[in-house]
């Protein structure tokens, strides 16, 4: 296992201290688990996959590229918080 110095403020030191603690977590085992739980971009593309090809098989739904990209497009904006309300 690799030590790692990052640089930053202390706002943010304080907050991770503080989310890891309520989970009874260290500082280092919080940050391991958030950063393993996001997919990185290629990890998507090989779910986003898998989802497609499992609808293919499943339903018998035929999409093609264009409602794919309908979809990603929904999904970005939901994460980008521009569509959808908070309640």
């Amino acid at each position: 296992m690799a030590d790692t110095t990052l640089k930053i403020s202390d706002e943010i030191r304080d907050r991770l201290r503080t989310l890891a603690e309520e989970r009874g977590l260290s500082t280092r085992a919080y940050v391991e688990r958030m950063v393993a739980a996001i997919p990185t971009e290629a990890e998507r593309a090989e779910r986003t996959a898998k989802a497609i090809a499992y609808v293919r098989e499943q339903f018998g739904a035929e999409l093609d590229d264009a409602l794919v990209r309908e979809g990603q497009d929904w999904r970005r904006a939901i994460a980008e918080r521009r569509v959808g309300s908070r309640r």
